[in-house]
């Protein structure tokens, strides 16, 4: 690839410091640094964030410089349990946080500001890049069915009204282009449920309606895997660039299998392990956590469970001594979901997870929706793609695991998700490969953000 020259570049990169998104935004930011090695990069995100961000193995590339900015949080304030309280608080100050870093990254380095990159959720970005007279160019974490919800926000409301969807959970968006397969009760909260008026609701529908503004729109995918919502995307935006799986684009370093699981796998037979895991942000609540073990106990799959060790309380008396499996606080997920060993991950369905299953090509889902998008995760898996199920019902019993993992496991149709997974991880290795898709949007990205 050519390098950009444009020495006198210089890119904020503003990220929303909350769950999974700040790495993806920080992998793409070192791409493009290191494409653009006279462009400047200062990025921005709150000092907790940026300190687990950037203590990886990862050599720090000398063009790209984290800047911290407050969380937000009053000094001697006291959380009182109230859902997405951190965020609130982040968003209420966050424009004037930013603005004082970026004033901050102009003094210190000498060089004004060429480009606005941010998270998507920052949908006062575009305010700010107006200010600064350049271009805003937003990225957007997840994948492309969340985000054709959130444009399409207004839209859905009208149709099903902010209250009137008590009963027709069920029905479809078969209005949207892509979108026939998804049912209301798969949308995010806030759209038309929740409380609609919190800020973290007003936050993704002004988003929604600002981001046709910006000069383009980029997110972690490949134009293949949806190319009907994708369509849609281009003619509703100045540039949509889907420039991923960043997975397959961008590999994360090697981790240390510090618990064995890649040991304990490679003493099991072909396809027939159970890979467990949840995420970093969701919990399952101890009725249905009784209920994954009793059905790994009564249909004896091997397994790796991905536990934190406070969970570990609510499991079965005599769970961890009878269990056909190993329960871990942490493992190796790319490199798990990559063993031959592993037949069937059980998932909460959010969009990292569900890239790396695609990723690895392999590995059917049995997806557990908890927020956010993973319901409309789910739906994509086991409605258009074709990849795994959503739990019977949304929630865990012991019963409905149990014909889950049969499906999956044992049944025609989990022989014949493998295949679709095969051949949906051959057009992403072909999306970021040499002459791809993703490798081209990123040539367009990297000239909009370094000129």
């Amino acid at each position: 690839m050519q390098q950009a020259t444009g020495s006198n570049c210089h890119v904020a990169v503003l990220a929303f410091p909350f769950a999974t998104h700040p790495p993806p935004l920080l992998t793409i930011t070192r791409r493009l640094a290191s494409a653009a090695p006279s462009t400047l990069f200062s990025f921005f995100s709150t000092s907790e964030s940026n300190t687990s961000l950037f203590s990886t193995s990862l050599p720090m590339l000398p063009n790209i410089k984290a800047y911290n900015i407050s969380d937000g949080v009053p000094e001697g304030h006291v959380f009182v349990e109230k859902p997405l309280e951190d965020i609130e608080l982040f968003m209420k100050v966050g424009r004037e946080n930013f603005r004082k870093g970026m004033e901050v990254a102009v003094a210190e380095t000498g060089r004004k500001l060429s480009c606005l990159v941010t998270d998507a959720f920052l949908w006062f970005g575009k305010e700010m890049a107006e200010e600064n007279g350049v271009a805003w160019v937003p990225f957007f974490v997840s994948g492309v069915c969340p985000l054709s919800s959130h444009v399409y926000t207004d839209l859905i409301r009208e149709n099903f009204g902010v209250a009137g969807i008590v009963g027709r959970e069920d029905q479809t968006l078969d209005f949207i282009p892509g979108m026939s397969k998804v049912r209301i009760h798969d949308l995010p909260e806030g759209i038309v449920s929740g409380n609609l008026g919190s800020i973290f609701s007003r936050m993704l529908h002004q988003m929604g309606q600002v981001l046709p503004q910006a000069a383009a729109v980029f997110i972690n995918s490949f134009e293949e895997l949806d190319p009907v919502i994708t369509n849609d995307m281009k003619s509703k935006f100045k540039k949509f660039l889907n420039v991923g799986p960043l997975i397959l684009s961008t590999p994360p370093p090697a981790v240390p299998d510090s618990h064995g699981c890649l040991a304990w796998l490679d003493k099991q037979k072909p396809a027939t392990a159970a890979y467990i895991s949840f995420g970093s942000v969701a919990t399952l609540p101890p009725n249905e956590l009784v209920a994954v073990a009793e059905a790994l106990e009564a249909s004896r799959v091997p397994f790796i469970w991905s536990l934190r060790d406070n969970s570990k309380v609510d499991l079965p008396n005599g769970f961890l001594d009878r269990a056909n499996g190993i329960v871990v606080p942490w493992a190796p997920q790319i490199d798990v979901l990559a063993h031959s060993a592993v037949g069937v991950f059980i998932s909460h369905g959010g969009y990292n997870s569900t890239l790396e299953s695609i990723a690895a090509g392999r590995v059917p889902m049995i997806v557990r929706p908890f927020f956010g998008d993973h319901g409309l995760n789910g739906r994509m898996v086991q409605d258009v793609w074709e990849i795994g199920v959503i739990v019977k019902g949304g929630i865990f019993t012991k019963n409905g695991l149990i014909s889950s993992l049969d499906l999956v496991l044992s049944q025609e149709k989990g022989k014949k998700m493998r295949e679709n997974l095969k051949a949906i991880m051959e057009l992403a290795q072909r999306a970021v490969g040499p002459e791809g898709s993703s490798t081209e949007n990123f040539k367009a990205l990297l000239d909009l953000v370094s000129r």
